[in-house]
Formats: structure tokens, C-alpha cells, sequence
């Protein structure tokens, strides 16, 4: 019989995860509770999406804001230093910017406008266009940024992101400038040491700050990439992909997630005798329309996942076909030639117009995605996601 279901996503619960946890079992466990509970069988080429916050709550991968301070301080000389690009956000920045402001006596804030780096708003470019400005070319104090624009609310948190900000970098005793400008090199008249906090384009702000003559410049990842007196780390990517765990202390990015991935893919395999793709998400990559966010603030969808889910998709689009190819037949007839074209597809459709149209982004992106839109980040306590029919087409 025809299967008339295509992908099934999943919310798994689980227990409540701590440090120490043996996770790799805990996810095992969950997830053959829940297919017998909700009574549906395993198969090859399965994906168990892990979300990345229990991965490093198991692991113990936090960090407290004198770690930070420390690691700042020995990089960027503890006297003024610039802080550019951060994102507007009290979940993912606010503990951070506490540990930067200690390891300083300045803080010059240099603040991108409109908007952050995901699409958070200071601004529209309705107040812009109606005050003459222009974001790519103008450099604002605090007091034109008042004078212009007022106090600026953000739409669903209600915070005036300009004087959180300044007022965590005060509270630290720790004298705060705050400046908005688009240019990295801008910073540089303020001072030569500088701490670039975009996620997504670092490297490159790193690349110009030290074309036009910064003395001492890093990122994010550079700041506990390695562990500062027994603190939580991550090698790859430092503090990006952190957040807050309490107004002290950050969880990091999960580290050395690949050996993980493919222990838990093992032990299904033992279990299961079935071998299920394994992957770790953070953020999804999608656009809020009403928001205008585009959520990815982690600097990838996923830092670990098992061989199977390499690559992109490699799909025809039936929509093309039916209107096209095969747009005199239809029924049975139209069915079969859609499923002998499916059957028979190139292995890589780059080129051809029946894959016009079909998303062109890697798989753990995708699948990423709609794992986070599956758990959540609130109260569903659903931390693992069971997808099944992923690779399906409409052959099967």
C-alpha cells in the first residue's frame, strides 16, 4: 500500500538534563519510550535532532562573567576598548557585555542602525528617511541619536536597547560611550583595541579593523576559546552561540559535539539495528515577517551531525513537472511519468529547470530549522526532535 504521510516531525520529552548527565542514553531511552508510547517503528535513515543547550548543560559548559572579564582584559590591554556590533538582545548578550565592561575602564559601544545583525530594530527606515539620515554613510553620537530619534522600544520586549546597554556597562563602574555606525574602521578614532561581537561577518570586520590600524582586534570566538581557570570553553566558536543562564553566568555553544553525534547514532544502531541520522541544533534559519528577525543569533544551525546528513537536497520540483513536462496527461498517467522522473533523476540537478524553485541550503539547515520550530525555546519540554520521511519522495 501507498504510504499517504510524507515527514513527521516529533517532539520527544525527556528528563530534566544536568551536568554529568549520561546524554547519550537519556536520548536513547527517550526515543524508544516514545515510539512505543506513541506506537510507530523505527527506520533507516530516521533523524534524531538534539537541541544544543542540553548538550552543553550535560556537559557543564558554562562560564562566569570574571572568566570573560579575564580572557578581555589579557586580549585587549583592560584600558578602552571598542565593543561593535552587538546583537539587541538581553538573552544573548546582557551577561556577556557585564564581563566585558569589568575587564575595561571604557567602553566605547559602536551600534549598527537600523537594525542589529538579525534583524532586531533600533530603528525603520521610515524615522531614518524622515530625519535625512543615512545609515551607510553617517556617524551618530548618543545625544543625535536622542535628539533624532527619541527613545526607541523594541516591539516585543519593550526594552530601550541604547540605555540597557550603557546602563549594564555603568553598573560594572566602567565609563560608556555609546556611537552608531555601520563601519567597522569607524571605531578606530575611538580607540585601537576592539572587540567585534557580530556572529555571522566577523571575520571579515576583523579582516578590515586590522587593514585601517587596530592594534589589538577580536571576536567573540576569540574570548574563551580555550578554558580560563577551569570555565566552560569552545574552541571553534568562543562566546558566539552563548546565552544567559543566570545574571552571572553564560552557557556556551556546546564543544566537541562530533564524537557525541556519532556515539548516539551508534547506540541506536545496537539498539535499533537501524541507522538513524544524529544531529545537534541551535537556532533555525528563517525570517520573522511581522519582526523582521532572521533568528540564526548562533554562528551555525548545526556544530555536529552524523555523515548522512551531508549535502543539500537533490529534488524536482512536481509543480514544474505537472505544468510542463507532462502537463497533457494526468491521473494514473501523470502519476506514473512524475515517479519515473523522480526514479530516474540526475544525481545532481544543479542546472536543471525541474529543480528550480526547490531551496537550495544544506540539509542540517533545513532540518535545523524545523527542529528549533518544533521545541521551541519556552515550556514544551520537548528538547529532542524525531523526524521521520525526510528523505521521502513521492516514489515511496
Amino acid at each position: 500500500m501507498q504510504r499517504n504521510v510524507g515527514t513527521i516531525t516529533r517532539g520527544l520529552r525527556c528528563p530534566i538534563i544536568r551536568q554529568g548527565d549520561d546524554l547519550a542514553a537519556i536520548i536513547v531511552d527517550s526515543v524508544l519510550a516514545a515510539s512505543q508510547s506513541e506506537n510507530f517503528d523505527l527506520r533507516d535513515k530516521d533523524i534524531v535532532g538534539i537541541t544544543e543547550s542540553i548538550v552543553a548543560r550535560a556537559q557543564g559548559n558554562y562560564a562566569n562573567i570574571d572568566a570573560i572579564a579575564a580572557d578581555v582584559r589579557s586580549q585587549l590591554g583592560g584600558e578602552t576598548i571598542g565593543v561593535i556590533f552587538p546583537i539587541l538582545s538581553r538573552n544573548r548578550f546582557s551577561t556577556t557585555l557585564k564581563g566585558i565592561a569589568r575587564s575595561a575602564k571604557k567602553v566605547v559601544l559602536m551600534l549598527s542602525y537600523p537594525s542589529d545583525e538579525v534583524g532586531n530594530r533600533l530603528l525603520d527606515f521610515d524615522q531614518i528617511d524622515a530625519a535625512g539620515i543615512n545609515p551607510y554613510q553617517d556617524t551618530l553620537s548618543l545625544d543625535q541619536y536622542r535628539d533624532l530619534f527619541g527613545e526607541n522600544k523594541h516591539e516585543f520586549t519593550g526594552v530601550d536597547y541604547v540605555d540597557f546597554y550603557k546602563g549594564i556597562i555603568e553598573a560594572e563602574g566602567c565609563e560608556a560611550e555609546i556611537v552608531f555606525d555601520n563601519h567597522p574602521q569607524t571605531i578606530l578614532k575611538y580607540t585601537k583595541n576592539v572587540l567585534t561581537c557580530d556572529i555571522h561577518s566577523y571575520q571579515r570586520t576583523l579582516r578590515i579593523l586590522k587593514e585601517n590600524g587596530a592594534e589589538r582586534a577580536i571576536g567573540l570566538a576569540d574570548v574563551l576559546a580555550k578554558s580560563v581557570d577551569g570555565s566552560g570553553y569552545n574552541e571553534r566558536f568562543g562566546l558566539l552561540g552563548s546565552n544567559k543562564s543566570d545574571e552571572d553566568t553564560v552557557k556556551l555553544f556546546p564543544h566537541d559535539c562530533q564524537d557525541f553525534v556519532e556515539g548516539v547514532q551508534a547506540k541506536l544502531l545496537e539498539v535499533t539495528g537501524k541507522r538513524i541520522e544524529v544531529m545537534v541544533y541551535g537556532d533555525g534559519a528563517f525570517k520573522d515577517p511581522q519582526g523582521h528577525i532572521w533568528e540564526l543569533a548562533d554562528p551555525v544551525v548545526s556544530p555536529a551531525f552524523t555523515s548522512g546528513l551531508v549535502g543539500t537536497p537533490n529534488e524536482v520540483k512536481l509543480k514544474y513537472l505537472a505544468d510542463n513536462d507532462f502537463k497533457d496527461l494526468s491521473g494514473e498517467a501523470l502519476q506514473a511519468a512524475i515517479k519515473e522522473r523522480i526514479t530516474n533523476k540526475d544525481a545532481d540537478l544543479v542546472g536543471d529547470m525541474a529543480a528550480q524553485g526547490t531551496t537550495p541550503r544544506q540539509l542540517t539547515d533545513l532540518i535545523g530549522s524545523l527542529c528549533d520550530l518544533t521545541s521551541g525555546s519556552g515550556d514544551k519540554g520537548t528538547p529532542i526532535v524525531y523526524i521521520q520521511g525526510y528523505f521521502d519522495n513521492y516514489t515511496e
